[in-house]
C-alpha cells in the first residue's frame, strides 16, 4: 500500500515536502559537529562568566555499567534545566560526577572474576581487587561520557569529578574536620542493614530491589509476668529477634483480656480482638481492661541464659501504633534488630 510523503506548511503559506525516511541520527550527528566546530559550549561558559552563579552539584552516576534509559531521562532533565538557567543569564557549574565506590562496582567485578563472596576477595588480594574495581570505573566512566555526549548533554567533560580521587576524599575529610571543630559530631549507635555475603553494612540505595514478599511461619510465645500470676501472649513473624528482646508494647487504648485456659497453670493475657487465636482451647474470659493497665509491668526474659540479656530489665511500654489487625497486639520491641 502506497503512503503519501508528508508535507509541512510554513506561516507564509509555502509548503515543503518532507522525506518520510528522514535520518534523525544523521541530524543529531550534524548538530554535535556544529557545536564542537564552533565551540558553542565554551562560548556559553565565557559569555556567562561574570553572571550570577547558579550552583549545580551533579549527583554522580555510578560508573559500573553503561547508561540505561532511566539514566538518559535524568541526564536530559538536568541538561534542560542548566540550559534554561544559562539562557536566563546565570553562570552555571557544568561539572559531571562519577560515583566510583560502593558495592555495585564491587559486585560487578566479583561477577567478572567468578567470585562467590568475600572469602574469594581476600584470597585474590584486596590490592588486586581494588585495582580491578578502579579499572572497571575507568572503563565505564569513559563509556558513560561518550554516551552522554551523544545524548547531547553539555558538561565540562574534561573535568569530571570522581569520588575515589584523593581530592574528593580530602574534601570530605576537610568537611568532617570542620564539623568536628564546630562540635557537630557525636558518637552514637544506629541500626544498619547488614549483608552476610559481602560482610558489610548496606546503604538504602544498595538495598533497593532487595526485598521480596515471602511467607514465613509465625510463632506465639507465652511470657510470665512478674507482678501477677499470668502469662502474656506475644506473636511474631521474626522469631530470631526473641533472643534480643528488650521490651513489650501494648496499645493503651485497646481492650485486653485475661482468660483461663483449660489445663493451663496460669491465666493468659492478650488483646480482646485476638481471641480467635485461642479457638478450641476451652478458654473463659475472667476480666477485660485497657492496655494502659499493663504498662509498666515487668516480665521474665525470654532467654535469660544469654549474656545479651544479663542485667536487662524487661517491662511493658505503651505504643498507640500497635493495632488489632493481626497477632495478639502485644508487640516485641527489639532495638538491636
Amino acid at each position: 500500500m502506497a503512503t503519501e510523503t508528508p508535507n509541512r506548511q510554513f506561516g507564509d503559506g509555502s509548503i515543503e515536502q518532507v522525506d518520510s525516511k528522514f535520518d534523525f541520527h544523521q541530524l543529531e550527528e550534524q548538530v554535535l559537529d556544529f557545536w564542537k566546530m564552533r565551540d558553542c559550549f565554551g562560548k556559553l561558559v565565557e559569555q556567562n562568566s561574570d553572571k550570577p552563579l547558579f550552583r549545580f552539584i551533579d549527583g554522580p552516576i555510578t560508573a559500573n555499567n553503561a547508561m540505561g534509559v532511566h539514566h538518559a531521562w535524568g541526564r536530559s532533565i538536568k541538561d534542560t534545566f542548566l540550559r534554561y538557567k544559562s539562557m536566563g543569564g546565570h553562570r552555571c557549574i557544568f561539572q559531571n560526577g562519577f560515583d566510583c565506590q560502593g558495592l555495585w562496582v564491587e559486585v560487578e567485578v566479583e561477577r567478572e572474576l567468578g567470585f562467590r563472596g568475600k572469602p574469594d576477595i581476600l584470597e585474590y588480594g584486596l590490592q588486586a581487587f581494588s585495582e580491578a574495581c578502579r579499572e572497571r570505573v575507568n572503563t565505564y566512566s569513559s563509556i558513560i561520557t561518550d554516551q552522554s555526549i551523544r545524548l547531547g548533554q553539555w558538561m565540562d567533560w574534561d573535568n569530571s569529578y570522581y569520588t575515589h580521587d584523593d581530592s574528593n576524599i580530602e574534601g570530605i575529610w576537610h568537611f568532617l574536620k570542620k564539623c568536628y571543630e564546630n562540635n557537630w559530631l557525636y558518637k552514637g549507635g544506629v541500626v544498619m542493614p547488614w549483608c552476610p555475603r559481602c560482610g558489610t553494612s548496606l546503604s538504602e540505595h544498595e538495598m533497593s530491589g532487595s526485598y521480596v514478599d515471602t511467607e514465613h511461619r509465625s510463632v506465639f510465645v507465652k511470657i510470665g509476668l512478674k507482678e501477677r500470676d499470668s502469662d502474656i501472649l506475644v506473636w511474631t513473624t521474626t522469631p530470631w529477634t526473641l533472643t534480643a528482646n528488650a521490651a513489650l508494647a501494648v496499645n493503651p487504648e485497646l481492650n485486653y483480656v485475661e482468660v483461663a485456659i483449660e489445663g493451663a497453670e496460669k491465666t493468659l493475657i492478650l488483646s480482646e480482638k485476638a481471641m480467635g487465636v485461642l479457638k478450641g482451647s476451652g478458654c473463659k474470659v475472667l476480666s477485660t481492661f485497657k492496655g494502659t493497665d499493663l504498662v509498666g509491668l515487668h516480665y521474665d526474659a525470654i532467654f535469660p541464659e544469654l549474656p545479651l540479656q544479663e542485667g536487662v530489665v524487661h517491662f511493658i511500654v505503651p505504643w498507640d501504633a500497635a493495632d488489632a489487625v493481626e497477632g495478639t497486639v502485644v508487640v516485641l520491641i527489639v532495638p538491636r534488630c
